[in-house]
């Protein structure tokens, strides 16, 4: 987990809580100022059904009761014209009132975009520091049939780089197997190994730039620091502390899959299982030899 990892996992939780403070707070501001509390509609109701027994006397009609007596009462023409005294005067809602509840609707309306914008920020965090879970680098990248990807490989001088895996990816020689084992036999790129390829990380494993090829040298030369590799990833030169990252392989169905999700640390310094040297300049001038 990378430093910027934890400072945003950090800030979310800091930005969560004080959400959390201000949502509280509007919430018991409202509550005192316009909401009625359960006391005091058990009270009512309590008055009502109070009321309502005491004067009852006979069972309590039923709807269907009340909807026949209606009709008869409209039939036989023993309706009661209505008392308008018994109508409740119309009353302008309260401009306080409707004021509070439109702060509330504001208020709401502001913790909703606040948390939209954590949910975004914490699912960025979560992409970030579990890149398998989406397409491209991170994740199992299909390269193709190892036929196609042999002579891709041959056709780009001995080199073929993959932008969408950040990966270099060259041949294994047959010949250099029996030594390899020994090196990479045990790590999960040994099958694509023994299929004749191996698939390396684009940075230095020095500061972490991004290490290009040399066609002259046929080596790979970090221009930042000068540090050089063969084909295979093995240091051959300069301060690296070891030689290029690699990733895990598989052949799957006859093509290489390359698991970007699956960074194996490069071999200790002196490994050079190939016996690879410089075929040519360096692209990188003298300071390098």
């Amino acid at each position: 987990m990378d430093v910027l990892a934890i400072l945003g996992i950090i800030a979310l939780v800091v930005l969560g809580a004080i959400l959390l403070f201000v949502s509280s707070r509007r919430r018991d501001a409202g509550a005192a100022i316009s909401e009625v509390s359960a006391e005091t509609r058990r009270r009512d109701r309590e008055r009502v059904k109070a009321g309502v027994t005491s004067s009852s006397t006979e069972e309590a009609a039923t709807g269907k009761d009340v909807e026949r007596a209606a009709t008869l009462a409209r039939r036989d023409g023993d309706l009661v014209p209505l008392d308008e005294s018994e109508i409740e005067p119309w009353v302008a809602p309260d401009p306080e009132v409707i004021g509070v509840a439109r702060r509330q609707f504001l208020n709401r309306a502001i913790i909703a975009i606040f948390g939209l914008n954590l949910t975004g920020f914490g699912l960025a965090v979560i992409a970030q520091l579990w890149p398998g879970a989406s397409e491209g680098f991170g994740s199992k990248i299909k390269i193709g049939p190892v036929g196609d990807v042999a002579s891709s490989i041959k056709s780009g001088g001995g080199f073929l780089y993959k932008p969408e895996g950040r990966m270099w990816i060259t041949e294994y020689p047959a010949g250099a197997l029996e030594k390899g084992r020994l090196i990479y036999g045990t790590t999960p790129a040994w099958d694509g190994i023994q299929a004749g390829f191996k698939a390396l990380y684009q940075k230095c494993p020095h500061l972490g730039c991004r290490v290009p090829d040399c066609g002259s040298s046929q080596f790979f030369e970090c221009p930042c620091h000068g540090s050089f590799y063969n084909q295979v990833g093995e240091k051959r030169g300069g301060p690296a502390p070891r030689g290029m990252d690699y990733f895990a392989m598989s052949i799957e169905n006859g093509s290489l899959v390359v698991d970007t999700g699956n960074i194996i640390g490069g071999p200790s310094i002196g490994t050079n299982t190939t016996g690879q040297e410089r075929e040519g300049p360096s692209c990188l001038g003298a300071s390098s030899h």
